[in-house]
């Protein structure tokens, strides 16, 4: 389970990336959305591990 949680982390960033570089004023607050998701979900699985 953890695993995944990395797996859909890291795509949300690259996914942020996508669209802060691609497209900054249509897609914007979503992808920062997506970005505080990922990181959330990086923070679950350090908190779970340790």
């Amino acid at each position: 389970m953890g695993n995944l949680l990395y797996i859909i982390a890291v795509v949300l960033v690259i996914f942020w990336l996508i669209g802060f570089l691609g497209f900054p004023s249509q897609v914007g607050g979503i992808i920062h959305v997506l970005l505080v998701l990922a990181v959330v979900a990086v923070l679950l699985r350090l908190i779970r591990r340790a």
